[in-house]
């Protein structure tokens, strides 16, 4: 997406849509980050959080997560590189169905990005966990998928016509109403469905056509789950996807070499 399109879009959108927008332009124009065609999730994941941070003395979302231990908080690492860029080191949690600057519960806690992250098409790495203040022993945890479960899934041909669930609190699909689309506003935790259509050595490839059927994800749901049909399994993060939100989901694949090393370093942290 241009910058010239990113200034076409309204001032009603939330200031984290705008900076999560930023990480976008950073990133590339292919970079993605929100729910769309779903519906809102309400209750159905309440292990799945929004990323907070202070832009000028007030609270707003960047990013979306998911808690993998009571403490341990997953998410992008562009989100948190954006941050910490921007000389942003505090950072909240907030696990509230719709996020409220003033009345939400948030939950303090350390950023901790993948080393390794890079912006290599092939691997990136993108991967942080937030390390919570306070433990969240009564939310359900993520299962994390086992080693190289997708790439044996998809010798047997189990991945054709597998379904993927991404839930995020970001930007949701293209409105219209006068002159140009713009994407509605984020804030809400939302869940879509997508099809499987392609595997590569870090990435899964999903459909987000809404005229095959499919959801996706686009601006704020960056670092959000994806997971296996309808399990607890987080199958990849959501990374990228088309400047439109409304035809690939790209996610990274935590079943690899690369995601099972960073995530083996917290103790917390199960590795199936």
């Amino acid at each position: 997406m241009s910058a010239q399109t990113g200034r076409r879009l309204r001032r009603s959108i939330p200031i984290a849509f705008l900076l999560a927008l930023a990480v976008a332009l950073l990133l590339g124009p292919s970079s993605a980050s929100a729910i769309t065609y779903g519906v809102p999730d309400g209750d159905g994941h309440p292990g799945v959080g929004a990323l907070v941070a202070e832009f000028n003395g007030q609270k707003d979302w960047l990013c979306t997560g998911t808690l993998i231990s009571p403490t341990v908080f997953l998410t992008a690492a562009h989100c948190t590189a954006y941050l910490q860029s921007i000389g942003i080191t505090d950072v909240w949690v907030t696990f509230d169905p719709m996020f409220d600057a003033q009345k939400g519960t948030f939950v303090h806690g350390e950023m901790h990005p993948n080393p390794g992250y890079n912006q290599r098409a092939s691997d990136p790495g993108d991967m942080a966990v937030i390390v919570l203040d306070v433990p969240q022993p009564s939310r359900p945890l993520a299962q994390l998928p086992t080693a190289g479960q997708f790439d044996l899934m998809a010798a047997k041909n189990g991945l054709k016509g597998q379904t993927f669930r991404a839930v995020g609190y970001g930007s949701q699909q293209t409105m219209h109403t006068t002159g140009r689309p713009f994407f509605g506003p984020g804030g809400t935790r939302m869940t879509s469905v997508s099809t499987f259509d392609a595997i590569t050595k870090a990435w899964l490839r999903l459909s987000g056509n809404p005229a095959k059927g499919d959801g996706g994800t686009g601006y704020g749901d960056s670092g959000g789950p994806n997971y296996l049909g309808e399990t607890n399994v987080i199958a990849g993060l959501t990374v990228t996807g088309d400047t439109m939100c409304r035809a690939t989901n790209v996610i990274y694949r935590l079943d690899t070499p690369v995601a099972r090393a960073f995530l083996s370093q917290f103790p917390d942290v199960t590795l199936p």
